[in-house]
């Protein structure tokens, strides 16, 4: 355990090699970031913990290696964009909406899972020379030196294991490292924050004590986020490793049920855990009657079967009604104002980055990966350390997945 730690805290020393500098430079910089923060920003290790993008993995016509805009097309990562905001890699999320909790519902939950899965291995091996997969916390330095973007894999609701939790350690084998009990609404695991018919469980249900349990013992980090004030403390209280929120933010900087309140980013940081900072839930933002009219007008092409043409066709469309009747939007001072607040109350050892991207993130001065460096500069102006805005960005997640993985090694002993 010492010595992996100590492979991580070197990993900004591994980083800064001319060959990484290089790859980084030859990109174009995004603007309103000194070239002096944009050459700090590329030493560093770059993790986000939550993307969302392997949704558009098997969109035909759409392709991770182009260049993509949020205009266009409406998605926020894919290699270029990565390279231009110096993001070395992250969790690519398995994630399934809520349906029923019914042996079918389940059945169909699992298969699109496990498809979704496969979809994210197949996108790496298509492309070896760029993608590789990490299943260790020391995978990622290892991956970006060679000049590779490392992919973990994350589950953003566990709905799809059904009543078998035989299937967790499937989807460990195919490389899952971090999973989340629960969505937007309660499941056969654990209450959510956000379900209208409120708790059923009062925490975890029975079956989800024993999904905290098999994590644990594989050695899956245990993800909060969505989850009900009463599973992030259950968690807190019952994990064996230390927990993370992927992608949360302060209830002090608004009051969202998503947020976490003080009392609960102290007791995740103070339990060794992380909150990773989302750029969603920081204000209130209701669409106007001639909006809500408008958008429904313009109904968006169905998910699995769209091209990127017919995406692109439906983007116009949408691009001219936000034109017309302007989104009530967050900025990047508000996203930044989560940020700040919580690592006041967590520490830098307490805080990560998982802005939600392309999962409904991206707001006004943050729209998609290329702007990275302006968290970093912010954080600098901020007067936080070289030392604290590695752990920030990557250094925080990272000692979790090996703090999860220890755990499950000595339990395998």
């Amino acid at each position: 355990m010492r010595r992996l730690l100590t492979v991580l805290l070197g990993s900004a020393t591994l980083l800064s090699t001319a060959a990484h500098a290089a790859d980084k430079k030859a990109v174009e910089k995004p603007g309103d970031v000194p070239k002096a923060i944009k050459t700090l920003h590329d030493g560093f290790l770059i993790l986000d913990t939550h993307l969302d993008t392997p949704e558009h993995f098997s969109r035909p016509g759409w392709s991770m290696l182009d260049k993509h805009a949020v205009t266009e097309d409406g998605t926020q990562v894919d290699l270029p964009r990565m390279k231009a905001g110096g993001l070395d890699g992250g969790f690519f999320v398995i994630y399934t909406g809520q349906g029923d909790l019914t042996a079918e519902g389940y059945r169909k939950a699992r298969d699109f899972a496990l498809n979704r899965a496969t979809e994210i291995r197949e996108m790496v091996a298509a492309h070896p020379d760029q993608f590789e997969l990490a299943y260790t916390a020391e995978d990622a330095a290892r991956i970006n030196k060679a000049g590779k973007v490392f992919v973990f894999q994350s589950i953003e609701n566990s709905w799809p294991m059904g009543e078998d939790l035989t299937l967790m350690e499937t989807f460990y084998k195919t490389g899952v490292r971090m999973a989340g009990p629960v969505h937007f609404r309660n499941n056969q695991f654990a209450d959510s924050s956000t379900d209208p018919k409120g708790k059923i469980w009062n925490g975890f249900s029975p079956l989800g004590l024993r999904w905290l349990a098999e994590a644990n013992r594989l050695g899956i980090l245990v993800d909060v986020s969505h989850a009900s004030d009463d599973v992030v403390d259950q968690a807190v209280a019952l994990s064996k490793a230390p927990i993370i929120a992927s992608h949360s933010g302060a209830k002090a900087v608004f009051d969202h049920p998503r947020n976490l309140d003080d009392a609960r980013i102290k007791k995740i940081a103070e339990s060794g855990g992380a909150i990773c900072i989302n750029s969603v839930y920081l204000i209130a933002s209701v669409d106007s009657p001639e909006r809500k009219a408008a958008l429904a007008a313009i109904p968006r092409p169905p998910r699995d079967d769209a091209t990127e043409a017919d995406v692109k066709a439906w983007m116009a469309k949408r691009v001219a009604v936000d034109k017309q009747f302007p989104p009530v939007r967050a900025n990047f001072d508000i996203f930044m104002d989560s940020m700040l607040h919580t690592l006041k109350i967590a520490g830098p050892k307490g805080v990560c980055v998982g802005a939600d991207w392309d999962g409904g993130g991206g707001i006004e001065g943050l729209e998609d990966v290329a702007d990275l460096p302006k968290i970093t500069a912010r954080l600098k102006a901020a007067g936080y350390s070289d030392a604290d805005i590695q752990a920030i960005w990557s250094g925080n997640v990272l000692r979790l997945v090996a703090g999860a993985q220890a755990y499950a090694k000595s339990v395998a002993k």
